[in-house]
């Protein structure tokens, strides 16, 4: 894939309720914005949760830089303890209130020490992840501190 290149790759979410995930592959790197879960419907007799397939993310283990996380809804992180369990990611990124629900998520599963959390200040500016420069821009929202993602790489805004 050429340097100015960008693949997004939906992983959930789209034309769907639920599993709110994309991957974004620049420069040989992925970045995956949310990681969230469905919940089934009268139809899905003795199914618990609705995950997004998580296949595209398992064949790219190693060049994932990191999962960042728009706000703090189930169908936008509640796939993410699932995702850590068969997916190395080094770092989780999401605002303050986000961070707190994800911590709470991920010690009640034992994976507090599967990524490294950071947390996002969309008053700080930018920062940059490999490829993409990512800035994060506070919207309204039915739960507080939600974030939209400018994302840019070589491939543009």
């Amino acid at each position: 894939m050429p340097a100015d290149t960008l693949r997004i790759v939906p992983l959930g979410g789209l034309g769907e309720v639920g599993k709110n995930m994309t991957a974004f592959e620049a420069d040989g790197e992925v970045l995956v914005v949310d990681a969230g879960l469905a919940f089934p419907r009268d139809e899905h007799l003795g199914v618990d949760l609705i995950l997004p397939d998580f296949s595209y993310l398992r064949e790219r283990a190693g060049r994932i830089r990191a999962v960042v996380l728009t706000h703090g809804h189930e169908d936008h992180v509640g796939a993410l303890p699932y995702l850590l369990r068969e997916v190395p990611i080094p770092q989780v990124w999401a605002t303050r209130l986000t961070l707190g629900l994800v911590q709470s998520k991920l010690d009640e599963h034992g994976l507090m020490q599967a990524a490294e959390l950071r947390e996002a200040d969309p008053e700080g500016g930018a920062i940059q992840l490999g490829p993409f420069r990512l800035e994060f821009v506070r919207v309204a929202h039915s739960i507080p501190d939600a974030v939209s993602i400018v994302l840019e790489t070589d491939a543009g805004r």
